[in-house]
């Protein structure tokens, strides 16, 4: 039996603004220097409506901000160059940064801990002063450079993910030190410059965070934190407390020296962190999302990471529209990770799919999840009450109007796929239509990955297979017969799909 909703296209509909266009997630800075990943961006900014951009590494040694010289009894040099060519190409393409202020430069760090295959040092600073000098010095900077109005509408976020020893080698209380130092630093220069964080994973922090700032009168302007529909919300491996480091990634250096049955219980340790049967319900980001926003209380919440998952597959682009229908009202922004497969976090894989995190993959080609995200940008931004009833909890509907074409999105979606199967949805449509068409992304209809596997995934494809490739990725409308003041819509949809409705009003 079919799944029957409803939806009333004249309805005007509640305000539903687009907060997934905020901001979107890239790499690590020395990555936007490049040509493709610059492309990317312009692309996604133009087609999607992004609004600002994260990134990783800002102040990296491959970003040459903080030159260590060949004479060691000498100080360090400081250049903004790189970060003035980024900060320049993202205004050049109508876009702004959300500053993440991280790694620490090697000249400054208190350890020899790194993170990634670029090597980003990831420990506190060896002098206070110093990371508090080269923090007013690269705010003062910015605002001579772009003009203090322009900076004030920026972000300042400080660090990425300290409750996790891979990211920051300090317990929570130095991550708040480094914080307080941040933050005044920034203010320093002028107090309506905008600063935050924790920036942590796992939805942590937050609650702590607010209350060490109003404790110490530290300033604070916004919320950040991460979530993943993989992470365990009461898991806290590797993670740092208030007075104790997690366990980092020394022991993958030290695998080495461990005896046989020490590196095999090593091992089979690590591959039950990262390969965890994840039990989570399947509106696990939406849970998250509500207990932070209580957490934040009056102050903008915003996710400056997120993403659903296999990211080659039609999977991605229905658990970003239910994750999205679920969300309203919950955030501010909600910057999904990531914009582009450039991705050089464990090197740069090269291949055309690879289960990326990028919106695109390293040649440009359109994934299934940003035709997704091109749809919702092209819709309206008031959403429409949908009614319903079946046996289905997978198969949902989100409508979206611009006063002239409601466009309605038909997803089904259960976290990993877990328990779910096709389900007919008969979706009634009152209102007078002028023109219906359909799309669909699923398994056999805007997957560019499938094309490529059905090439045989050639490593380094023909100018002539990108271009077909790409065709792959475009979703195919079709004219759906409608008429009258009501329309009945009958429609299949495979496991982890979205069909795409566009109804032009009369």
């Amino acid at each position: 039996m079919a799944i029957q909703y409803s939806v009333n296209l004249s309805e005007k509909g509640r305000e539903f603004p687009h907060y997934w266009e905020l901001c979107v997630g890239s790499c690590h800075a020395a990555t936007l220097l490049r040509a493709d990943v610059q492309e990317h961006i312009r692309k996604a900014h133009r087609e999607i409506g992004f609004q600002y951009i994260r990134f990783h590494g800002l102040l990296d040694d491959d970003m040459s901000v903080v030159i260590a010289p060949m004479i060691p009894v000498k100080p360090p040099r400081i250049s903004f160059l790189n970060i003035d060519r980024i900060f320049d190409f993202l205004l050049d393409t109508g876009m702004k940064p959300f500053i993440e202020l991280g790694f620490m430069p090697e000249a400054y760090a208190s350890t020899a801990q790194t993170t990634f295959h670029y090597k980003g040092f990831s420990s506190m600073p060896k002098k206070d002063e110093d990371w508090s000098e080269l923090i007013r010095l690269l705010t003062q900077h910015l605002v001579d450079r772009y003009g203090l109005a322009e900076v004030r509408s920026w972000f300042f976020e400080v660090w990425n993910e300290p409750n996790l020893r891979f990211f920051f080698d300090g317990t929570m209380k130095d991550y708040f030190h480094l914080y307080e130092l941040t933050a005044r630093a920034i203010k320093g220069v002028d107090e309506r410059l905008k600063v935050g964080g924790p920036a942590t994973s796992n939805n942590m922090w937050i609650p702590e965070f607010r209350s060490f700032c109003e404790t110490h009168n530290v300033p604070y302007d916004f919320i950040t934190t991460h979530h993943y529909p993989s992470d365990d919300p009461l898991s806290r491996a590797g993670m740092n407390t208030e007075d104790e480091k997690g366990r980092g990634p020394e022991g993958l250096e030290r695998l080495a020296e461990m005896s046989e049955e020490e590196r095999a219980a090593a091992i089979k340790e690590m591959e039950s962190f990262f390969r965890h049967e994840n039990k989570n319900p399947r509106d696990i980001l939406y849970r998250m999302a509500k207990k932070a926003r209580a957490e934040a209380g009056d102050y903008p919440l915003y996710y400056t990471e997120w993403h659903v998952g296999r990211y080659d597959s039609a999977y991605a682009a229905a658990g970003v529209a239910a994750t999205l229908a679920w969300n309203e009202g919950l955030v501010e922004g909600y910057s999904y990770w990531c914009v582009s497969d450039i991705f050089e976090e464990m090197g740069l894989n090269g291949l055309p799919f690879n289960n990326e995190f990028g919106l695109v993959n390293v040649y440009g080609t359109r994934k299934p999840v940003y035709r997704l995200f091109e749809e919702l940008h092209r819709a309206g931004s008031r959403r429409l009450s949908v009614e319903g009833e079946g046996n289905s909890r997978t198969a949902e509907v989100l409508a979206l109007s611009d006063g002239e074409t409601v466009t309605l999105f038909v997803y089904n979606h259960d976290i990993e796929a877990r328990d779910i199967k096709t389900e007919e949805v008969a979706l009634t449509l009152k209102g007078g239509i002028r023109l219906l068409s359909k799309a669909v992304i699923d398994s056999t209809h805007t997957n560019p990955c499938g094309c490529w596997e059905a090439m045989g995934k050639p490593d380094y494809p023909t100018a002539a297979q990108l271009a077909e490739i790409e065709s792959a990725s475009c979703l195919i409308w079709e004219d759906v017969p409608a008429g009258g003041d009501e329309n009945r819509i009958l429609l299949t949809l495979e496991p982890e799909s979205v069909v795409v409705l566009r109804a032009a009003l009369k």
